[in-house]
């Protein structure tokens, strides 16, 4: 390779820029400048040209002028960031008025230019909108690094509630405060206190599970606290309890509201002190643990039927976190249900895929036991299919009605038709732009559909193409 060549190859592509406007003097007056400067430019005569471009290629920046029919440059700033949000949009307008750039900056646009505009302003708002973008491509680049540093792998979903919630997961681990982590069963709650362990500076010292419900009370209070030889029939000699076996660690309690009153206020002491005292000895012995606590229940309701001290609640909800249900993040659904798939594939050496049927068939559900449910099914399916492919045949799912009373069920069976039809619309064409990494035209060729059709879909679905 020449040295030209290799100068070449270790050039980065040029910023593509997208100009918009129906006035074709001051929209090819604008492209020159914007040549000159090196930048790769697109012009398009309206709204349309330039919706038909965004789906069609990417874009760094859209400077678009206001004031077009019928379709305007709000309607090209909307449909710019629903395809690309980090695309960045410049607004120009030759009325100059306040309330106009405001509109836009208020609907997402980066920046606004008043016309007529010297070059050298053209330019530097230009760069600023693209300095942005690139931060924000940094960010989104980084993202699955974040999470294999902070350990988040098995907590997978990009909805909202799901966000939200690992940012606080991220935020308090590394802080000495006590935990309640509060959700339905199977909802991941687990994962949530391992998340927060391994993300403290406990991390190197042992993480210690105990299911409340799954032991009786005398056996767990002998587990946790241990006890002295003699205690009781069997004790044959002194044994360390797990809160002792846990030291330096981090202690999760589940189920926490199927614990005695009586054995909730030594579990307090063990908060407040950071003491234990065995089964059948007086003297106390001081343990260095984190405690997490868990419970699938309404602890406020269980406090007034005097099922749940108030004291222990309040030093165990610090900080609460809930952990939401899956019907309330199905957007979830299609990326939970390939984790599992994977993962299978990974532990028996397959090859399993999902089909678009089955994608579609798993988000229709309400799956009332959560993510155990789901990856119930996905392991059963996967288990027993003949084939690699696994449709919508293999996918078995308990009926809606049977589960009605497991709480919002009934409610997503009572949806419309439009709206099952939506949803499963929406499932469809996320999974299409997942296989074809946000290429529209693909997308449009598997859904048999034509872009502009694919487009609006997008629009009125509320899907982004990344």
């Amino acid at each position: 390779m020449s040295e030209q060549a290799a100068q070449q190859a270790q050039t980065p592509p040029a910023s593509r820029i997208l100009i918009v406007d129906d006035q074709r003097n001051m929209r090819a007056t604008t492209a020159l400048v914007l040549r000159q400067a090196g930048y790769e430019v697109i012009e398009a005569e309206s709204g349309e040209a330039a919706l038909s471009r965004l789906l069609a290629e990417p874009f760094d920046v859209v400077l678009t002028d206001l004031k077009m029919a019928p379709l305007d440059g709000i309607a090209v700033l909307r449909g710019a960031l629903d395809i690309s949000p980090t695309t960045q949009v410049l607004v120009m307008t030759a009325y100059g008025t306040v309330e106009s750039a405001v509109a836009a900056m208020q609907q997402g646009a980066h920046d606004y230019l008043s016309k007529p505009f010297k070059e050298e302003e053209l330019l530097v708002r230009v760069q600023r909108a693209l300095e942005k973008r690139k931060l924000l491509v940094d960010v989104g680049l980084f993202s699955d690094e974040f999470r294999r540093r902070y350990k988040l792998e098995e907590l997978v979903g990009r909805s909202a509630p799901m966000r939200e919630l690992l940012t606080k997961v991220v935020r308090i681990a590394p802080n000495e405060v006590t935990v309640l982590i509060t959700g339905e069963s199977g909802t991941g709650k687990e994962l949530i206190a391992r998340a927060i362990h391994a993300n403290s500076r406990r991390s190197a010292r042992p993480f210690v599970p105990v299911n409340c419900a799954a032991i009786s009370e005398n056996l767990l209070e002998s587990e946790l606290f241990g006890h002295v030889k003699g205690a009781f029939t069997g004790a044959v000699k002194l044994r360390r309890g797990l809160l002792e076996e846990a030291g330096g660690g981090t202690f999760f309690f589940d189920e926490i509201a199927e614990t005695t009153p009586a054995f909730q206020a030594k579990l307090l002491r063990v908060i407040q002190e950071h003491e234990i005292r065995r089964v059948g000895d007086n003297a106390s012995i001081s343990v260095d643990v984190r405690v997490l606590a868990a419970s699938n229940q309404d602890l406020r309701r269980a406090i007034a039927e005097k099922r749940f001290r108030e004291d222990l609640f309040y030093r165990l909800n610090v900080v609460p976190l809930l952990v939401p249900p899956l019907r309330e993040r199905r957007e979830d659904i299609p990326l939970l249900a390939q984790h599992f798939v994977d993962r299978f594939n990974r532990r028996n050496g397959t090859r399993r895929t999902l089909t678009e049927g089955a994608i579609v068939k798993l988000a229709a559900h309400s799956f009332p036991g959560n993510v155990r449910e789901l990856e119930n099914v996905i392991e059963q399916a996967a288990a027993l299919t003949r084939r690699d492919s696994i449709g919508p045949d293999e996918i078995s799912l308990e009926r809606q009605e049977d589960s009605s009373a497991g709480g919002g069920v009934a409610g997503a069976a009572a949806r419309t038709l439009a709206q099952q039809v939506d949803e499963a619309e929406r499932v469809a064409i996320r999974s299409a732009l997942v296989r074809a990494s946000g290429g529209l035209d693909e997308v449009a060729r598997e859904l048999d559909v034509s872009v502009t059709t694919l487009w609006r879909k997008m629009k009125r679905l509320g899907l982004r193409r990344e």
